[in-house]
């Protein structure tokens, strides 16, 4: 399939009516407040600029004999990275005999910044991709669109089932450069959640959790996170 394409079947999913790709969990997430405070560690703290819900998913479909839920780590708006290469996250419900795919597209260029082939997801829960692996760069004030998508049958691409959320990368103040470089990987966390940094938080906070892949409260707090952005699938998989 070309680029062109690909990027016509991207848009049509992503635009189709919220009935065939919204799950129960967006209209769960609708009714959570952007400014609740969790209750473990820190909260996000949304960047003012009243930007309209961006964030398309979690997609649920029937693959085969089982129902896959995909959802990306993104709020419903525009989410900020200080990091030119950022790592980006989703969460697929569970394995799928299916290949999985990311792409970045920007509104201004006709040819997507990145169309990655992840392959076959032979696991479930929180997964990642590091932009910096994969040779792509962001470029500071554009509003990039990235999308995770699984694809059943190649021959019908209007199956696929898509999740998509979006992200600019912008320059961090001096104190926040200053007060991230003498933090640990939770500390950052927190700091970046509190300057409404979301990609940064989630990645210090997962990262975090790599390290310590026993200690449960990392885990709900990112769990917290998840939950306030109205992410409930992916909160419900780290509270387990």
């Amino acid at each position: 399939m070309n680029t062109i394409s690909l990027l016509g079947v991207l848009l049509t999913l992503v635009l189709a009516p919220f009935s065939t790709l919204v799950s129960a969990e967006e209209a769960q997430g609708d009714v959570v407040q952007q400014n609740q405070v969790v209750s473990t560690g820190f909260s996000y703290r949304p960047p003012l600029r009243g930007a309209p819900a961006s964030r398309v998913g979690g997609a649920s479909r029937g693959i085969g004999d089982a129902t896959l839920e995909l959802s990306v780590l993104a709020p419903d708006h525009t989410g900020l990275t200080t990091k030119s290469q950022p790592t980006l996250y989703w969460y697929l419900s569970k394995p799928a005999n299916a290949r999985l795919d990311v792409t970045v597209i920007s509104d201004d260029k006709i040819d997507p910044l990145l169309e990655k082939v992840i392959g076959i997801p032979k696991s479930s829960g929180i997964q990642s991709l590091d932009l910096a692996t994969a040779g792509t760069t962001l470029e500071p004030g554009v509003e990039y669109r990235w999308f995770v998508s699984v694809t059943p049958d190649e021959e019908q691409r209007s199956n696929d089932i898509v999740a998509s959320g979006t992200i600019q990368y912008t320059t961090p103040d001096a104190d926040l450069e200053r007060r991230i470089a003498v933090s640990g990987d939770l500390d950052q966390a927190g700091i970046y959640a509190e300057n409404g940094v979301w990609y940064d938080a989630i990645d210090s906070l997962s990262r975090a959790i790599e390290r310590n892949p026993g200690d449960a409260s990392l885990r709900a707090q990112r769990a917290a996170m998840l939950e306030q952005v109205g992410l409930m699938a992916a909160a419900d998989y780290d509270s387990r």
